[in-house]
């Protein structure tokens, strides 16, 4: 078949595609974009040969990473002391490795879908293989999968304790194959030299009609009987501590008095609410607990006045032979400040808390100097409080389902999440960062609590309802009821099984086709 060129045409196409992408996320946050956001590109790729939809899909991956993920090059900038001039080329570097994918997507969508049927069957389950890829591969970055975006519509995100985020994936782009379909037919145009079929059209319409019917429905199912057994679970008060700490002055041994005299006097306020636990958020104390005396000895004596357990964020080391083991940690300690256990977080942020290939490239710095580089943890582990047991996700490890269902696993009946995310500043990144929160909720149907220095803290009951949630860089403190559901869901199970089966599948077309 004769194809035709890259046209402006074709490059306006791919950078509103881009654009919608991003507009379904949260910072403009109209989540019904993102049902027809690949509509435009699709269009594109109908006409074009492997080589050319592989080059307009990495636009489209471009311009969507770049915008979406802006605030990389603000937070290198602030925080990595980098000039602009650098940091820039780094966001995009970093980009064009994210946009790679979409031009992936495009070119298996040109090369291996000849056929118009076969192309609306592969559209989402391609599209879900490679999120799947990217969010394993070089440790992966399972940042704002097209799923995510759906985060605040409650009835569709129930699928997730089943298929989890990528059964949302698939069900968004499938919209966007079936409306893909009805435009060809309504426009008489071709998919990669043929044409679609009115039997096609309607029968795509039908099948995405009929699934995202029966989706809803089960999500209202799901919803009342996910509150019902809420309302027959035990239950724990748990208090939010937002200290809103600036990041400049936030490891300074001068201000580091200041700091853990106002977690505590936050955390004092409490009292009235008789709270179980109360938490802090990542490393909310900046200094080395039960190691620096003065400091310990301070944060000790606000738990006791409290007369309640905490957790809280603080770095730890361990001596070990000729080198000295860092690690980002949580410490879990009862009303009479006894350390009743210690999460050392599993899953560490590159360039941020230890450096990839230090090995071959010793020139690059970490943006947090003030230790050395962090040791991961064990995943999956567990910190037993009385007769119940909490998983801690740390910062980032919050967007890699595998890490709450580990602990879901392990028996944990509340999940918690504490991080920092003041490196972000008033960007979308905070918010991005907490929509992915509700699908950890969601999967695993554990209430979900949230504790971030400057925001956004908040809690999330097991149905994915965001019960309560504060502004950025406010003084905040919050205390909420949380049920403590004991219950094990399928995807708790069995884990990312659809997700395979969509690598499976595209592993499968792909040696077919290139067999013919």
């Amino acid at each position: 078949m004769k194809t035709d060129p890259i046209t402006k045409q074709n490059i306006f196409y791919a950078t509103i595609s881009g654009l919608l992408l991003t507009g379904s996320f949260p910072g403009i946050g109209i989540s019904w974009l993102a049902w027809f956001a690949l509509v435009p590109l699709l269009i594109s790729l109908s006409t074009l040969s492997p080589k050319e939809s592989f080059r307009l899909g990495v636009l489209a991956g471009l311009v969507h990473y770049l915008t979406l993920m802006y605030w990389i090059a603000y937070t290198l900038k602030t925080f990595g002391h980098l000039p602009l001039y650098l940091g820039i080329p780094i966001l995009f570097l970093f980009c064009a490795y994210l946009a790679l994918y979409l031009g992936v997507f495009s070119w298996m969508m040109a090369r291996f879908a000849p056929k118009p049927v076969l192309a609306l069957f592969v559209i989402p389950v391609f599209w879900v293989s490679l999120e799947y890829i990217r969010s394993h591969l070089l440790s992966g970055f399972p940042w704002e999968l097209i799923g995510y975006s759906q985060y605040k519509v409650l009835h569709l995100i129930q699928i997730s304790d089943i298929l989890g985020v990528y059964g949302l994936s698939f069900l968004v782009v499938f919209c966007n194959a079936t409306i893909l379909m009805a435009f060809l037919f309504i426009r008489e145009r071709k998919w990669q030299g043929t044409k679609v079929n009115k039997h096609l059209a309607a029968g795509a319409v039908s099948v995405f009609g009929i699934v995202f019917i029966t989706v809803w429905f089960y999500g209202t199912w799901r919803i009342n009987r996910i509150d019902q057994l809420a309302s027959i679970s035990a239950f724990s008060r748990i208090s939010i501590i937002q200290g809103n700490i600036d990041q400049e002055i936030k490891w300074d041994p001068r201000f580091q008095i200041a700091t853990t005299d106002k977690y505590i006097g936050l955390s004092l306020k409490t009292k009235k609410e008789n709270p179980d636990l109360i938490v802090w958020p990542e490393t909310a104390a900046p200094f080395y607990f039960l190691y620096d005396t003065a400091l310990t000895k301070r944060v000790q004596k606000g738990i006791r006045e409290a007369g309640t357990s905490f957790l809280f964020g603080s770095p730890s080391f361990k001596p070990g032979e000729n080198v000295v083991k860092y690690y980002n940690s949580a410490y879990l300690v009862d009303s009479d400040a006894k350390v009743l256990g210690r999460y050392d977080k599993a899953h560490l942020v590159p360039f941020g808390e230890y450096i990839p290939f230090k090995k071959w490239f010793p020139f690059l710095g970490k943006m947090v100097e003030q230790v050395g580089d962090f040791r991961p943890g064990k995943s999956g582990s567990t910190l037993d409080w009385g007769e119940y047991r909490l998983g801690m996700l740390i910062c980032y490890e919050i967007i890699f389902p595998s890490l709450a269902r580990e602990m879901v696993k392990n028996k944990a009946l509340l999940l918690i999440n504490i991080t920092n995310d003041a490196w972000y500043g008033k960007t979308s990144a905070p918010h991005q960062h907490f929509s992915m929160a509700v699908f950890r909720a969601v999967e695993n149907r554990r209430a979900l609590v949230r504790a971030a220095n400057t925001g956004i803290s908040g809690f999330i009951d097991p149905a994915g309802r965001i019960v309560s949630s504060t502004p950025l860089f406010k003084d905040a403190v919050m205390t909420r009821s949380m049920p403590l559901i004991d219950t094990a869901t399928i995807y708790t199970r069995i884990g990312d099984v659809f997700a395979w089966l969509c690598l499976a599948v595209t592993l499968l077309v792909t040696i077919l086709r290139i067999r013919r």
